[in-house]
């Protein structure tokens, strides 16, 4: 679906018929308070939700919004001067001049807490996965997300990075700062996106 013909249209027709709905990765501010109606659809109509990098980022934007009252949050990749920069620019990304290959790329290691949508998917509590991105969760917001609800269900330990998101009294609502289509293959399918389309399955309408 576009983005942008959701911020136009709105979201009850564009849905009435879904199962689950993804928000994938991306750039740009195009599209994504479009982005931003499908994610509060999603969580609020009780619709499985996978987000994948942008589309985590967009997650935690859109749950800052309407769950914590937290205005004007956003990221700071598209509103430099936004009140609440929920996400931001990588700490060792600042000093970047030449973009190039300069992201964080490449896999890192990640550990799940213990009976998260994610760890039940993976069945383990440490995973690697790989990454594609300069934009983080700003940490700052942790402990106002978390006491409204938002579950951090995966962590990069040494860099105090959240990489999973998740909201526990959902079907099964999460998102992810790392690429699992990169390991995904049609025989031998992510845990992640067989938890979400198990998910779907099981609240079909």
């Amino acid at each position: 679906m576009d983005s942008e013909k959701i911020e136009q249209d709105g979201v009850t027709e564009a849905f009435a018929d879904v199962d689950g709905i993804l928000v994938p990765g991306g750039f740009g501010e195009r599209g994504t308070e479009g982005k931003i109606a499908a994610i509060e659809y999603a969580r609020t109509k009780k619709v499985p939700f996978f987000g994948i990098c942008l589309g985590m980022q967009m997650a935690v934007v859109e749950f800052g919004r309407n769950v914590c009252g937290l205005e004007d949050a956003f990221s700071s990749e598209f509103r430099i001067d936004c009140a609440n920069p929920l996400i931001h620019l990588m700490e060792e990304q600042k000093g970047v001049v030449k973009k190039g290959g300069t992201m964080r790329l490449g896999a890192y290691p990640c550990s799940l807490t213990k009976g998260t949508f994610a760890q039940k998917a993976y069945g383990g509590a440490e995973i690697s996965e790989r990454h594609r991105h300069r934009f983080e969760f700003n940490n700052d917001y942790r402990e106002i997300l978390t006491k409204n609800g938002l579950v951090l269900s995966g962590i990069y330990k040494e860099g105090d990075l959240v990489e999973v998101v998740e909201i526990a009294d959902h079907p099964w609502f999460l998102g992810c700062q790392f690429h699992p289509e990169f390991k995904s293959r049609p025989l031998n399918p992510h845990p992640l996106f067989k938890a979400f389309i198990a998910s779907a399955m099981g609240q079909r309408k």
